[in-house]
């Protein structure tokens, strides 16, 4: 599963950052975000209609991102 197909007011844990291409820039962003391998996330919201942006928490810090970005992160289910 993807952040982007996550619904809203669910948690789940991050497995990967997916690299669109050698040395993508936007992944190496959202890494460096802490959307880390083994951190917990909840997509707290959506945007309009359910579309973009996406409010998303990971810690105490919450990040509003486009349905794009959040499709590069890998996830697991909270079984938690």
């Amino acid at each position: 599963m993807v952040l982007s197909d996550l619904p809203s007011g669910s948690s789940a844990i991050v497995e990967s950052v997916l690299d669109v291409a050698p040395g993508d820039a936007i992944s190496r962003r959202l890494r460096d975000l802490g959307f880390v391998a083994g951190e917990a996330i909840r997509l707290l919201t959506r945007g309009p209609m359910g579309g973009d942006p996406l409010l998303v928490q990971v810690g105490f810090t919450r990040f509003a991102m486009r349905g794009g970005e959040a499709a590069r992160i890998r996830l697991r289910r909270n079984d938690g």
